[in-house]
């Protein structure tokens, strides 16, 4: 377990700041979110990054921008003196016409854009509005985004195969429309949102009965929830509580 205490929240907020900026209209069908982070380390800090369904596109002063598939699991990132980064966080579906092939060929990586982009919301904002179609998302990318945004409001969404006889599909199609646009499983997707709620569970601060909320969230037993938890936060629920 990483002990730096820069990494308790409390601690993290005297090195690190971050905002978020709506999108403006003409995008909103698209990014989430704009948001800008800045730091100041004295030495080198390695920040824990969960993952999410999403694509970001960042860039920072007097470097490339980066088009950030959405990942599988925790990574690192390490962050040193002083610095800043501005992102635009994709919604679901928006990435695939940016990539111009299935998002699942992005998933886990991050690429380089070779057109120059200025480091700030307005140069992300600029450059989004000349690569993404003017008439909204298509007809399989907004399915995409709905479907996500279904999985993270409805907590009693927790198998695939109800989320497809939901939706008049099949389990089969799910997975082609989510690898097309996603870029990772409707089973994956299904997974992250449904920890999400056990993070939430513990920042209440009651004690939580894993054997039910495990039943509670689709999985078998205790176990099996541990096992995802740990390899999607890189630490067991247990450790994880203690350390926020």
């Amino acid at each position: 377990m990483d002990h730096d205490p820069r990494r308790l929240p409390g601690a993290r907020a005297r090195h690190q700041r971050s905002r978020t900026v709506a999108p403006p209209v003409d995008l909103a069908g698209f990014v989430e979110q704009f948001w800008v982070v800045e730091w100041d380390y004295d030495r080198p800090y390695r920040q824990k990054v969960v993952p999410y369904p999403q694509v970001h596109l960042t860039v920072q002063p007097g470097g490339a921008a980066v088009l950030a598939g959405p990942a599988t699991r925790y990574v690192h990132r390490e962050l040193q003196g002083t610095g800043r980064v501005v992102g635009a966080a994709l919604r679901a579906g928006t990435a695939r016409a940016l990539v111009g092939a299935p998002v699942a060929s992005v998933t886990d990586r991050r690429d380089p854009v070779v057109c120059p982009v200025t480091a700030d919301v307005d140069g992300l904002a600029a450059y989004l509005r000349g690569r993404l179609p003017a008439g909204g998302p298509d007809r399989a990318a907004a399915e995409a985004r709905d479907l996500v945004a279904t999985i993270a409001e409805d907590r009693s969404v927790v198998r695939v195969d109800a989320l497809a006889h939901g939706t008049g599909s099949s389990v089969r199609s799910l997975q082609r429309l989510f690898h097309e646009h996603v870029g990772v499983g409707p089973k994956w997707v299904i997974r992250r949102y449904r920890l999400h709620e056990v993070t939430e569970l513990m920042a209440a601060g009651r004690p939580v009965r894993w054997a039910e909320v495990a039943v509670e969230l689709g999985y078998a037993d205790q176990a099996h929830l541990t096992r995802d938890f740990t390899e999607m936060f890189g630490e067991p629920p247990t450790a994880y509580a203690m350390r926020y």
